[in-house]
């Protein structure tokens, strides 16, 4: 038996991953980023299929990674993780600034910015495991990093077992809260296979609330 909540125990930071299709630019969250190589200095990143960047950073090979702080607030997570970039403007209204590489960066609630190009990727099933070489770093603040821990437990909204005026169940439904980013599902029941539009997790992280 596989408990997901002992998973949920393993250490992750949060990132904000920037590439492009070489017109368009996207970004979007991920939760794994390591240095594997000093000399040269080479990352490893993850990134979901599902993910809109992932098909993009196949194609340019080219990306930054704004290293997210404690300050980060739960709008930057609902801008880039919980829509998709094929048919959304992330950075639209914005005014971000680029890196050598011409892609935007997070200035504000990052504390430092990484560029790289990738060298090879690997793929394992649900996410491609990207090799990157570092092109260009910039620390941005002294501010700690954030954990996926901390994002838990003051970040993100604790779902709310009473709903808003405008997300009260019609009669004969029920509703369903995502453990991981807050979303909330209506209907007579959640199917298996359903998959949450915000976070890409599947229904077993989902817990009736009413």
């Amino acid at each position: 038996m596989i408990e997901k909540e002992a998973m949920y125990s393993i250490s992750y930071g949060l990132y904000m991953l920037t590439t492009t299709d070489g017109e368009k630019q996207n970004g979007c969250i991920v939760n794994t980023v390591s240095m594997i190589t000093d000399n040269p200095k080479r990352i490893v990143v993850f990134v979901n299929k599902a993910n809109y960047s992932e098909e993009l950073l196949k194609k340019t090979g080219v990306f930054n990674v704004s290293v997210l702080s404690e300050s980060v607030p739960f709008d930057i997570f609902k801008q880039f993780g919980f829509v998709s970039g094929r048919d959304t403007d992330k950075f639209a209204g914005g005014n971000y600034p680029k890196s050598e590489n011409g892609l935007f960066y997070l200035p504000q609630y990052a504390n430092a910015v990484l560029s790289a190009k990738v060298v090879d990727h690997y793929d394992y099933g649900t996410h491609t495991l990207f090799v990157a070489e570092v092109t260009e770093a910039k620390k941005l603040s002294d501010e700690n990093s954030v954990t996926y821990a901390y994002y838990q437990s003051h970040i993100k909204p604790k779902p709310n077992a009473t709903p808003k005026a405008e997300e009260k169940p019609t009669d004969g439904k029920h509703k369903w809260v995502c453990k991981i980013c807050g979303y909330v599902h209506e209907g007579e029941e959640l199917p298996d296979d359903f998959i949450c539009p915000w976070c890409k997790h599947p229904a077993s992280d989902f817990e009736q609330v009413e």
